[in-house]
């Protein structure tokens, strides 16, 4: 099935779309900043930042700076690759390909037929999905080094538990979307598919139902100063 475009689905063209996407993006900013004024939400803890042109390589960003960083990137990953920015594509190829190390017929598999056919017969690094998630690994490794922020977290039982459920999770439901975070909602949205605001609608539903099951797994809930009554 297609996704539903804004551009072409509506008869919009691409700039009604951008004009409906952009109206959309001031309205959403708008609810964010009226319930963060009702609820008095606890300000976030200043990053570890320097100033000038060293900010660049060790400090936190503006976020105007990093979402115009960002979209470019965006922009041209779409130009070089011909597709959308996408991630989770290459973690079933990875799994594949270690499943049929251990003699599980993986090319039988519907997902595998067709055109993903030839991405599973060659090597992992003829995938750009897969190159583009090395770049992405390192590069958070090195941002978050040279920002002072890179740091081995306490491990307990609770938040191993949590993670390796949050992970499985995460990994099984952005394979029936068809993308994460990045390849269905950020790659959703910037092409101008309803589905990227379906796909963040129901991510922000997960993610409050999420707050109520850390206390199972010993983890906290971040809580206002204040509450909304």
């Amino acid at each position: 099935m297609e996704a539903f475009s804004i551009a072409t689905s509506t008869g919009l063209g691409y700039g009604g779309a951008w004009a409906v996407s952009i109206a959309l993006f001031g309205l959403i900013a708008w609810i964010t900043l009226v319930v963060e004024r009702k609820k008095k939400a606890p300000k976030m803890a200043p990053l570890p930042t320097t100033s000038g042109w060293k900010r660049i390589f060790r400090g936190s960003w503006p976020l105007f700076a990093a979402a115009i960083a960002l979209a470019v990137l965006n922009a041209l990953t779409l130009m070089t690759r011909g597709n959308p920015w996408g991630i989770t594509s290459a973690f079933a190829l990875w799994g594949s390909k270690a499943a049929s190390f251990f003699g599980v017929d993986v090319a039988s598999w519907s997902y595998w037929q067709g055109a993903n056919a030839q991405a599973l017969e060659a090597s992992i690094f003829a995938d750009s999905t897969t190159v583009l998630n090395f770049g992405v690994i390192l590069g958070a490794f090195l941002a978050s080094a040279a920002g002072g922020l890179f740091k081995f977290s306490n491990l307990t039982k609770g938040n191993v538990t949590a993670a390796i459920i949050g992970g499985l999770l995460m990994g099984y439901g952005a394979r029936l979307a068809f993308g994460c975070n990045i390849g269905a909602y950020f790659g959703g949205i910037a092409s101008f598919s309803l589905h990227g605001y379906v796909w963040g609608i129901m991510a922000l539903a997960g993610t409050f139902i999420a707050l109520y099951l850390r206390p199972l797994f010993g983890l906290s809930v971040p809580k206002p100063k204040d509450s909304f009554c």
